[in-house]
């Protein structure tokens, strides 16, 4: 049996990235995804004739190189493409109450549209030598 997530979204929170006791770089971010929305096997149209979505968001988390690599060419708006695999967890709030959580943990992303360009980057071409590992 195999845990095997791929998700193709857009990054609606912009990474953040941290860095644990241990020196690992944990970078996290929201990406949602849709689909259309289907009522008795039809899909679902407003009143113009576009087809209604539904959205779900994910906790996507990387770690080390790949996590900094999203930190830098990634921002709210780019579209991505994560392999990864879910990840349960537990714990006790402060009242002692059982708590649950999922996030991804993305084991490759690809870039679905072009990293945003700064003024260092313009006129150059940016392919996947440039990222670091």
């Amino acid at each position: 049996m195999q845990n095997i997530v791929i998700l193709a979204g857009t990054i609606r929170q912009a990474p953040e990235t941290r860095t644990t006791r241990t020196g690992t770089d944990v970078t996290r971010f929201k990406l949602v995804t849709s689909r259309p929305r289907y009522s008795e096997g039809r899909v679902v149209r407003d009143e113009n004739g576009y087809r209604v979505e539904d959205a779900e968001w994910h906790r996507v988390v990387a770690f080390n190189g790949l996590g900094r690599t999203i930190q830098q060419y990634c921002e709210t708006g780019t579209k991505v493409l994560v392999r990864g695999r879910i990840h349960y967890t537990k714990w006790q709030d402060a009242d002692g109450q059982d708590r649950y959580g999922c996030e991804i943990v993305a084991e490759t992303v690809d870039f679905l549209s072009r990293a945003p360009q700064t003024d260092e980057d313009e006129g150059r071409f940016i392919n996947e030598d440039d990222i670091p590992t």
